[in-house]
C-alpha cells in the first residue's frame, strides 16, 4: 500500500474508531489493525496519539476548506455561490458523518489548546472571507461576516444532524426550503439580484 494510502487509511479508521468509541477509547493499536497496517507502522507516520488526532483535524479541515474553494468562484454570481456552498458543504457532511462525533469531541478536548500548528481555524477564515464578498458587492445584509457565516454553517451542521443523524426525513423539496429561507434573512433588502 502507497505512503499516501496508508496514511489515509489511518485518518479513516481512527475516524470511525472515534465515532465508535471516542478519544479514550481509540488506543493507536486498534487504530493501526482497523487500518490494515502493523503496529509499528503507525509510530513510523505519526510519533504519538496526539500528533495522530491534530493530524486528522487538520486533513479534515483541509476536505471543508476545498469545498468551500470549489464552491466561492468569481465567475459565478454571489447568490448562486451562497446556494452552492450551502449544498456542497452539506453534502460533504452528510456523506461524512463521523467528522461531527470527530469535531464535537475535538473542540472540548485537551488536544484543542490552539497552540499547535494544526489548531488554525482556516476554514472560518475563508468562510467569513466569502460572507464579507457578499456584504461588499451589497447582497448581504451590513453586518458582520463572523455573524452571517457562523449562522450559515451552524445551519448546515444542524439541517445534517437532524436528518442524518437524528432521523428526521424532509419531505419532497423541504431541504431546498432551508437554504432559501436562510438567504431571505441573510440577504441585503436593496438587493435586486
Amino acid at each position: 500500500m502507497p505512503i499516501a494510502d496508508k496514511k489515509k487509511a489511518i485518518f479513516e479508521s481512527t475516524l470511525e474508531l472515534v465515532k465508535e468509541n471516542g478519544f479514550h477509547g481509540t488506543p493507536m493499536s486498534l487504530v493501526a489493525k482497523k487500518a490494515g497496517v502493523a503496529a509499528g507502522t503507525i509510530y513510523h507516520y505519526f510519533e504519538s496519539k496526539e500528533v495522530l488526532i491534530l493530524e486528522l483535524y487538520h486533513y479534515i479541515q483541509q476536505q471543508s476548506i476545498e469545498v468551500l474553494k470549489r464552491e466561492d468562484r468569481a465567475d459565478i454570481p454571489f447568490q448562486k455561490c451562497f446556494f452552492n456552498l450551502w449544498h456542497g458543504l452539506y453534502t460533504y457532511y452528510s456523506k461524512n458523518t463521523g467528522i461531527f462525533r470527530f469535531f464535537e469531541q475535538f473542540v472540548n478536548s485537551p488536544y484543542n489548546t490552539g497552540q499547535s500548528e494544526f489548531v488554525k481555524d482556516d476554514f472560518h477564515r475563508l468562510l467569513f472571507q466569502f460572507f464579507e464578498r457578499g456584504i461588499q458587492e451589497g447582497h448581504l445584509r451590513p453586518i458582520s461576516s463572523k455573524i452571517l457565516g457562523t449562522l450559515a454553517h451552524s445551519n448546515i451542521i444542524s439541517t445534517v444532524k437532524i436528518q442524518v443523524l437524528g432521523g428526521l426525513k424532509l419531505q419532497n423539496g423541504e431541504l431546498e426550503q432551508i437554504p432559501l429561507i436562510l438567504w431571505d434573512g441573510m440577504q441585503n433588502r436593496n438587493d435586486k439580484s
